[in-house]
């Protein structure tokens, strides 16, 4: 028996159950091994860092994928897929990263469709399906924090979560439906342990007129790949970055900034706790490794016993 690259689920052979397979198309029969090796994906990603328009600290390549072929191939332009490769500094970002947006899935947040693919060296890379891409070659408009706050890549990291809050009272079409969402995702990154959420990593996405949070992307458990990391969040709430106390997260974000009555917090905040009830499942059948699965579990129970 062997684990499915996109569900999870056991199989009896090869690297995807049929099923599973059916979300990237319905005419797919079989995903064949990426024809790079790590190295290769490195070396690919760094010949085209000026032709993207995502970059950051991991390599990326854009890619199609041949529903005919069963590959995905590498492309300049008109990707509709991104491919990470494992990355030389942080071990296991593939599977760190599929297996967050798992878990922020079983949380309530929207996540495109995302997987494993094997390359040539028996590595693991992650790959998601661009949202800003539909149709044949059509984007809907994208806009990051960084751009909307008037920021830049290497200022990303110079604002707060209350200047969030003010980006997304002045610029989403229904902000209080997005301050709820906001406040869903930013206590899941707090238990998963994702620290570096920074102004590039927010995003409004815009569809038949209508401006809202992009679905999740650039989710993993930092906390666990850096080791060590000496801040909870990446932008400071009330002046801070680490320490958070049970007041901060479900007293003055939800109901003093974000201005989301009681009620309404309350119920987020009691969905999140069930959902994570079945998250040490789901972190146990992912792709990381004994030891990480085990640092990433300890986390999440050390994160929630602040907010129980």
């Amino acid at each position: 028996m062997s684990k499915c690259l996109l569900s999870y689920n056991s199989i009896k052979s090869g690297e995807y159950d049929t099923q599973a397979l059916k979300k990237l198309s319905p005419s797919l029969k079989e995903m064949k091994i990426f024809p790079y090796s790590t190295k290769e994906q490195q070396i690919e990603s760094a010949k085209r860092a000026s032709k993207m328009s995502i970059q950051g600290v991991q390599e990326k390549l854009s890619v199609i994928l041949s529903v005919a072929e069963g590959i995905f191939k590498i492309v300049d332009t008109g990707g509709t897929y991104i491919i990470k490769p494992q990355n030389d500094r942080f071990e296991q970002l593939p599977e760190n990263e599929d297996l967050t947006m798992h878990l922020a899935s079983i949380a309530g947040i929207t996540v495109p469709t995302h997987g494993l693919v094997r390359s040539t060296d028996n590595q693991l890379s992650y790959f998601i399906k661009r949202f800003d891409r539909y149709g044949r070659g059509k984007k809907r408009a994208l806009e990051d924090f960084a751009q909307l706050q008037s920021k830049t890549r290497d200022t990303k990291y110079d604002s707060s979560v209350e200047q969030v809050i003010k980006t997304i009272y002045r610029f989403a079409t229904f902000p209080k439906v997005e301050v709820l969402e906001f406040y869903r995702r930013f206590l899941f990154n707090f238990i998963i342990g994702n620290e570096d959420m920074h102004l590039k990593n927010y995003s409004l996405l815009e569809t038949d007129g209508v401006y809202k949070l992009a679905p999740a992307y650039d989710y993993l458990n930092t906390t666990i790949a850096m080791h060590n990391p000496k801040e909870e969040s990446a932008l400071p709430l009330k002046g801070r970055k680490r320490s958070f106390t049970k007041k901060n997260l479900t007293s003055h974000l939800p109901n003093d900034l974000l201005q989301i009555s009681k009620k309404n917090s309350n119920k987020i905040l009691e969905d999140l706790l069930l959902a994570t009830t079945s998250f040490r499942t789901v972190v146990e059948k992912s792709f990381l490794s004994k030891e990480n699965q085990n640092n990433y579990t300890e986390l999440i129970e050390n994160r929630l016993k602040i907010l129980i």
